[in-house]
């Protein structure tokens, strides 16, 4: 692999343009994630640094400092340190109110939000958004145990992915393993379809315009959906663990069969922490510092993607283990003390690949899946 240093990797990312206030100077980011995502897409024949702004490449959206380029995340100060809160569900702004026990404007319940946080200690945050499933982590260093990538790539031609992973970063695992000639089966349900529907349409078509697209039941197509996952060389999970199991699916059980198991969560398959891109990178530590020295987001929720290429480099290397991919380790992994700054030099753009075609709709392969798996279906 060609060696660069990290400045120049960040600079020609595109993260940079999204990094810092939106009337402020771009500003480069603390540690090496950008040297990392390219090293990692060589292994795909894709440019991985790049992959870190393509969402905001196809959305159009600019840096906007302790707001998330997607406008979902927030950084707030705390009586100690700061944190990031993600509240992009329906239902978040309820919890957020919970959090600070406060009733709170739907409009923009921001100000009395922050205001409130302000004076709560990092464990408390920590504490009371973990219980009320909040998308949040205070800003506190992350052991950086990442999974290492290591060994040569497999040939995955032809063989079968099965993801459970909506989103950004478990879809860009199965895409970008696709890329290498596996055949990816996608699987929703029909009570909770992937959110990244109701985004922004060519992004969602980039991710998975190689899919086949299955939808099941877990209560009444189990034997279904059992068939299909125990005929997958590659299952992608991206949801706590007790999600699956409580559909009768067991990684252990899969692995001692010979299937690689790839487990993608916010801080590991033992913790209860939910997060997303944003507010897992960020409370791990990868934020930049403006001229007063506070936090602002570094690009757009960059934990996904970076984790996503982690993922299929693992799945890729080494086959027929479970890999327990956290968010937050992969982030913390590449942090290495650099600091980052003002750009220096040229700043390149996001940019993104070409949108192969569209996405299959929800099902759509259903039929054609079962019968391949011999599973008897409706026509």
């Amino acid at each position: 692999m060609q060696e660069r240093d990290a400045t120049s990797d960040w600079l020609a990312s595109g993260v940079v343009a999204l990094t810092g206030h939106p009337r402020g100077p771009e500003l480069v980011p603390p540690g090496r994630a950008a040297s990392v995502a390219r090293e990692l897409g060589e292994m795909f024949d894709v440019d991985g640094a790049a992959l870190l702004g393509e969402r905001a490449a196809l959305t159009g959206r600019h840096r906007a400092g302790r707001v998330s380029v997607g406008g979902a995340c927030r950084l707030l100060p705390l009586a100690s340190g700061w944190a990031a809160l993600s509240c992009p569900r329906a239902d978040d702004i309820i919890l957020l109110g919970a959090l600070v026990e406060e009733s709170l404007p739907v409009t923009d319940p921001w100000p009395r939000a922050a205001a409130a946080a302000a004076a709560m200690e990092p464990d408390t945050f920590d504490e009371r958004a973990a219980l009320l499933g909040l998308p949040a982590g205070s800003i506190r260093p992350v052991p950086a145990a990442a999974p290492a990538v290591v060994g040569r790539p497999r040939d995955v031609t032809g063989r079968l992915v099965v993801s459970f992973g909506a989103l950004w970063a478990a879809p860009l695992c199965a895409q970008l393993l696709a890329g290498r000639g596996a055949r990816i089966v996608t699987v929703e349900t029909p009570a909770r379809p992937d959110g990244a529907r109701q985004g922004e349409p060519r992004f969602h078509a980039l991710l998975h315009a190689r899919d086949r697209a299955v939808r099941l039941d877990p209560d009444t197509d189990r034997d279904a959906l059992h068939a299909l996952v125990r005929a997958a060389d590659v299952v992608i999970e991206a949801s706590r663990p007790r999600a699956l199991r409580a559909w009768g699916l067991d990684a252990d059980t899969e692995v001692a069969r010979g299937a690689t198991w790839v487990s993608i969560t916010a801080a590991g398959r033992t913790s209860n922490r939910v997060g997303f891109g944003d507010d897992v990178a960020a409370s791990a530590g990868l934020v930049a510092l403006d001229a007063d020295g506070l936090p602002v987001f570094v690009g757009d929720a960059i934990a996904d993607p970076l984790t996503g290429l982690t993922a299929a480099a693992l799945a890729l290397t080494a086959p027929g283990r479970l890999h327990d991919v956290a968010m937050s380790r992969v982030v913390a992994a590449t942090l290495d003390g650099s600091p980052g700054g003002p750009a220096a030099g040229p700043v390149a753009p996001p940019r993104a690949r070409p949108v192969p075609g569209p996405a299959p709709a929800p099902g759509t392969d259903t039929a054609a899946v079962m019968a391949e798996l011999g599973v008897p279906w409706p026509s």
